[in-house]
């Protein structure tokens, strides 16, 4: 388990326990990549603004402004932050670093919102054109293409190094690791949380876990391979800032594609929750949605309000938002163009986006009051 926390923080934390993060994932960096032939390199490192793209500045002024969220999950590939002639590791595309910088700093100087650092590679690197099922798994020895855990470790400890002064960073080790050994799964995180602390970074880190770090599938095995909670209470930070993070759909197969829904939150995370409780964990969950129908509405509604009625968990981000979405859905409508969470879409018939009809009628009316809006990104709040 977590190296031991001192009592006096363990009462603080149950004292004041709540929500202290709710935003919105932005996705758009791991745009402009994919082949139907599977062909490596495909898209890199791709055009900025025009390929793939981090934030639109605008909407997340709407965002924070209006809607008063206080955390925007963006993502990025490891592809175009190190090269694949680099490989994985401390060598970056300072040119790509750059424009991910001046959208974290958007975010969190200019806005000051907090901000997900999100490698959303499914734990694995050197072809994502097929995402999720290209690419080398990390840290995998049977494979020769693989990049190592230490190459993995010595990416974050980079990354972190060059973040360690903002304090409203939040390091995401990993989006989605999926059909690998649960216990590598564990390897990797450990890496990367040694990586972020030998730089000297003190931010909160989250965590994932197999099965694509479902929560319903926290206690069950995935893909054959161990259930995440038989490994993941293994993990060590030496200074008790790490979180779980989890994702959580709504529609029957846990998969996010489809517009009905029909999975019960409380029901499907019940294990996961008494899994923290034991090992007086947090979790954030850092993707969900659902369609813009009045089933979907409630039990997005019920999935938010368990996290607020359970103090294991400190936060979420909503799936999701970008600039290059267009009429294009992310998730949940059985590949209907209904838009986006993007502030000023639109679906392909001119009518309301997801953002006017799922996010402002079910999500942001959710957002708390009391979110924190200063202060080092941490599991305390």
């Amino acid at each position: 388990m977590f190296s031991s926390i001192p009592s006096l923080l363990l009462l603080a934390a149950g004292a004041t326990a709540r929500i202290y993060y709710a935003g919105v994932a932005e996705s758009g960096g791991e745009f402009g990549v994919y082949s139907s032939t599977a062909t490596p390199g495909t898209g890199l490192p791709g055009r900025f603004g025009v390929d793939y793209a981090f934030i639109n500045e605008s909407t997340v002024d709407i965002f924070v402004d209006q809607d008063n969220i206080n955390l925007f999950r963006v993502a990025f590939l490891l592809e175009r932050m190190c090269p694949l002639e680099y490989g994985l590791g401390s060598k970056f595309n300072e040119t790509h670093f750059g424009f991910y910088k001046d959208a974290i700093d958007y975010i969190t100087v200019t806005k000051g919102a907090y901000a997900i650092l999100d490698p959303h590679n499914y734990m694995r690197y050197n072809n994502p054109s097929q995402q999720p099922a290209t690419g080398s798994v990390i840290g995998n020895t049977s494979d020769p293409n693989a990049a190592t855990t230490i190459d993995f470790e010595l990416f974050w400890y980079e990354l972190a190094s060059r973040f360690k002064d903002n304090e409203k960073v939040i390091f995401g080790i990993m989006n989605e690791p999926h059909d690998m050994p649960t216990t590598l799964v564990l390897q990797n995180d450990q890496a990367a949380i040694d990586g972020i602390r030998k730089a000297g970074a003190r931010q909160l880190i989250i965590a994932p876990g197999n099965g694509y770090t479902g929560g319903h599938a926290w206690c069950q095995s995935s893909q054959g391979d161990e259930p995440s909670a038989n490994e993941l209470y293994k993990i060590r930070d030496p200074i008790n800032n790490t979180a779980i993070d989890i994702h959580e759909y709504l529609d029957y197969d846990f998969s996010g594609q489809h517009s009905i829904c029909n999975q019960s939150a409380p029901a499907n995370l019940a294990c996961l929750t008494s899994w923290l409780k034991t090992y007086q964990l947090k979790a954030m969950i850092t993707e969900f949605g659902g369609d813009n129908n009045t089933m979907c509405d409630q039990y997005i509604d019920q999935l938010i309000q368990y996290m607020d009625d359970n103090d294991e968990y400190i936060g979420w981000t909503a799936w999701a938002a970008g600039p290059l979405w267009g009429t294009s859905s992310p998730c949940c409508t059985d590949g209907r163009a209904l838009g986006s969470l993007e502030p000023g879409s639109h679906a392909s018939d001119g009518s309301p986006s997801l953002y006017y009809t799922v996010w402002l009628t079910a999500i942001q009316k959710m957002i708390p009051a009391n979110l924190i809006r200063s202060g080092i990104s941490s599991i305390y709040g």
